[in-house]
């Protein structure tokens, strides 16, 4: 009884190329839309982050009691969103 996803058995040449050939398509049709909508991500989590503790950095956006009602959702994210605002940036980042 061998399974036809047998991790033993190797990939067929056909399989190969019909998995190349469908990268090549979803580099020339999607990537872009892909990358563009991962970049918004980012940004709207970056606007959150600071929107719910901008009181780390200075900045009161919107009333302590609100922002300590989302504090366990965005606890999670503290440290990296920290490391990622403060980290220091050239003007090359913004070209790649």
């Amino acid at each position: 009884m061998a399974d036809s996803k047998d991790p033993a058995k190797p990939r067929s040449r056909g399989r190969n190329v019909k998995e190349g050939v469908k990268g090549v398509f979803y580099g020339m049709a999607a990537h872009g839309h892909v990358t563009a909508a991962l970049r918004t991500r980012m940004y709207l989590e970056h606007l959150f982050m600071f929107i719910t503790l901008g009181d780390m950095l200075g900045v009161p956006v919107i009333p302590p009691y609100y922002s300590l009602k989302i504090l366990p959702y965005a606890v999670p994210n503290i440290k990296s969103w920290k490391q990622r605002v403060f980290r220091e940036r050239d003007f090359t980042d913004q070209v790649f």
